[in-house]
């Protein structure tokens, strides 16, 4: 008795399927799998979700003090791009000036072994800033951004852990730019 070739269905021979959509057993996954991840992929843009852009400022120069300042008040520096031009803070041109009066790393143990031996660091930064016309004028209070790292220690391990030491201090820094830039783009007005 000889096998006859049963006939396959393809996804546009089936009634109702649509030939734009792929083919999900071609997949590996069920038709009804496929529709719940495609409702679920435009479902962010529905609940006001949206990806952080370029921030806009309502100034177009900056004085940033002091000159040329710390690790964070440098990168501060080259994180404003094109948007806004980046001026010595004595500079009559500056719209607003940023001060950075103190910018702190810290490492503190916070844990040892039996021994006395450190097994675990925390890494901090701790940076004050304040926004202000040239006149003087309070755009910002001063305020004081945190950031700290947990991070293990082994003293067999000490380059590598300064490696990963630095790695978390510029992580650390990146993250406090970022909300510096946030907080100067939440300002509305130069004539409060």
């Amino acid at each position: 008795m000889s096998k006859q070739p049963r006939h396959q269905c393809r996804p546009h021979d089936t009634p109702g399927a649509h030939p734009a959509l792929p083919d999900a057993r071609a997949i590996g996954m069920p038709r009804r799998g496929l529709l719940a991840a495609l409702m679920l992929a435009g479902l962010p843009g529905g609940c006001g979700f949206k990806l952080r852009g370029d921030q806009s400022f309502v100034f177009s120069s900056i004085g940033i003090r002091p000159w040329p300042g710390g690790a964070v008040a440098q990168e501060l520096r080259r994180s404003f791009g094109a948007a806004v031009q980046v001026l010595a803070p004595e500079s009559a041109l500056a719209q607003v000036v940023l001060d950075m009066p103190s910018e702190q790393r810290e490492k503190i143990v916070v844990g040892v072994n039996a021994s006395g031996q450190v097994r675990e660091l925390q890494l901090r930064i701790r940076v004050k800033f304040r926004l202000t016309t040239p006149a003087g004028q309070e755009l910002i209070a001063t305020d004081e951004i945190l950031q700290q790292r947990d991070i293990s220690y082994n003293e067999t391990a000490a380059l590598a852990k300064e490696a990963e030491e630095a790695l978390l201090y510029r992580d650390m820094q990146s993250d406090i730019v970022q909300q510096i830039l946030r907080r100067l783009a939440a300002v509305k007005r130069l004539d409060n």
